[in-house]
């Protein structure tokens, strides 16, 4: 019977507490849902603000969903102090600081890419839509999340980068301006005249579409190659790939087709092989080593034609047998 007692009595004095705790409870719990839906109205006020005030559509939703969650901690907190009066909230501050120190050592890759991925929404080197190289990947960036950055290739693929490798490695972006400049070199013959060629192709590369008049192309000479001399097309066009290697292919195609109407060569790499007889006479004085031929006192050999060497070789050869066979039956054939 003393056991009964004491339970009923400890059970009685449980719902005493709860009975004196209700009308807490449900005020606390009131005030966190007003603060609940006060933290949608908030975020949307904030996205709204953030994209008139030109950042990108990502940015504007990461941000309010941070200011979403730091309004509902804080409505966590209030209720919790209206529910308990004797709760400390700066107790919890406190353990949540000493907790927050082992925490960030074990997950301190994934915290490093989140504040990477807060402080690129912030500056903004890049945009969701601008085409950017990281690495050895280079695609359009899809959309721009606080772990990571996810990007499509230009094959049809997905990447998904860590924040902090953008935040830390060196990022291309082309199209960060409207307008990019390509160049092509284009190799012309020894023997066409340099100016022509290079009005031919000033020419060719305006009467492109998408090649953009400001700032104006250009064709300077980079190079004296073994078998041509090489003239560096440069023109200016919108910044997007598809528009480089649309107006890229317009303009080779144009210059090559006006270069060859105008008689200008377009020669490819040839190669000249000289054997020890045979030479041009107009390479000059063999004696002096022209050609790899030894300096020296005696008279250098002739010229002479690769058909020639190879009939005389031919002859020689057939005397010799000859000679064999009559030293080997002494008689003369």
């Amino acid at each position: 019977m003393d056991g009964l007692t004491a339970l009923s009595t400890r059970l009685e004095a449980i719902a005493e507490d709860l009975i004196n705790l209700l009308p807490n409870l449900l005020l606390g719990l009131l005030v966190f849902w007003l603060i609940y839906l006060l933290s949608k109205r908030i975020r949307a006020a904030v996205t709204f603000v953030m994209q008139r005030s030109g950042r990108s559509r990502s940015a504007a939703l990461v941000f309010g969903r941070l200011t979403r969650w730091g309004i509902v901690f804080g409505g966590v907190l209030i209720a919790l102090t209206i529910i308990l009066p004797s709760f400390n909230p700066a107790q919890l501050i406190e353990l949540l600081g000493i907790s927050g120190v082992a925490i960030g050592f074990a997950f301190r890759d994934i915290l490093q890419n989140f504040l990477a991925g807060i402080l690129l929404l912030l500056t903004e080197p890049f945009k969701i839509g601008d085409q950017i190289i990281v690495g050895n990947y280079e695609g359009t960036v899809e959309d721009i999340q606080a772990r990571a950055t996810y990007i499509t290739t230009y094959d049809g693929r997905r990447v998904v980068i860590p924040n902090a490798t953008l935040f830390t490695d060196s990022v291309t972006v082309n199209t960060a301006f409207e307008r990019r400049r390509t160049e092509y070199d284009v190799g012309i013959g020894y023997g066409d005249d340099t100016e022509s060629a290079r009005s031919i192709m000033l020419e060719a590369m305006r009467g492109v579409p998408g090649v953009l008049p400001e700032p104006a192309p250009d064709v300077i000479v980079v190079e004296l190659a073994p078998s041509s001399v090489n003239l560096r097309a440069r023109w200016w066009s919108a910044s997007r790939r598809a528009d480089i290697l649309d107006i890229q292919d317009q303009v080779i195609t144009a210059i090559k087709k006006r270069l060859l109407e105008n008689g200008i060569d377009i020669p490819f790499p040839t190669q000249h092989m000289l054997f020890h007889d045979q030479t041009e006479e107009t390479d000059g004085d063999r004696a002096r080593q022209r050609e790899g031929w030894p300096a020296g006192h005696n008279p250098p050999p002739k010229p002479r034609r690769i058909a020639d060497a190879l009939l005389e070789r031919r002859v020689r050869k057939r005397s010799k047998k000859q000679v064999q066979r009559t030293n080997t039956t002494g008689v003369n054939p």
